[in-house]
């Protein structure tokens, strides 16, 4: 890849709680990429109508609700739809091991879960968009 990694964090849906994508995205500004903060209550469509304008490298949705299992798919497939799967996407938060794998079927490229450090954050969202280019 050539230039900064361009990120865009994402709160999805009905929750309300956002430090800890915060947290991440100043460690990846640290980390030298751009990102784009979408702030809160976004629906899936607007998270990815943001993502193909913004001409992101990786899309990082946090979820903190339990919604994932909902969530996830919907913005998967709006990203297929778009003609966007050079777009990596990451989903955090607070996520149950059992739904780890789930979430990878269902087209998150990595699932980093809460108690990640932020710079194990960094390499893993350089991986995913690695992969994705």
């Amino acid at each position: 890849m050539s230039g900064a990694i361009r990120v865009l964090i994402a709160k999805v849906g009905l929750d309300g709680h956002d430090r800890g994508a915060k947290v991440v995205a100043r460690a990846l500004r640290d980390a030298g990429m751009e990102v784009i903060y979408t702030g809160l209550h976004r629906t899936p469509e607007e998270v990815v109508a943001a993502a193909v304008q913004e001409d992101v490298d990786v899309v990082g949705v946090s979820l903190l609700s339990g919604a994932h299992l909902t969530l996830i798919p919907r913005l998967a497939e709006l990203l297929r739809r778009s003609d966007a799967r050079d777009i990596a996407l990451v989903v955090g938060g607070v996520i149950p091991d059992e739904d780890v794998p789930v979430l990878r079927d269902l087209g998150a490229a990595d699932v980093v879960l809460q108690d990640t450090p932020p710079d194990e954050v960094v390499r893993r969202v350089r991986a995913a968009a690695r992969r994705a280019a």
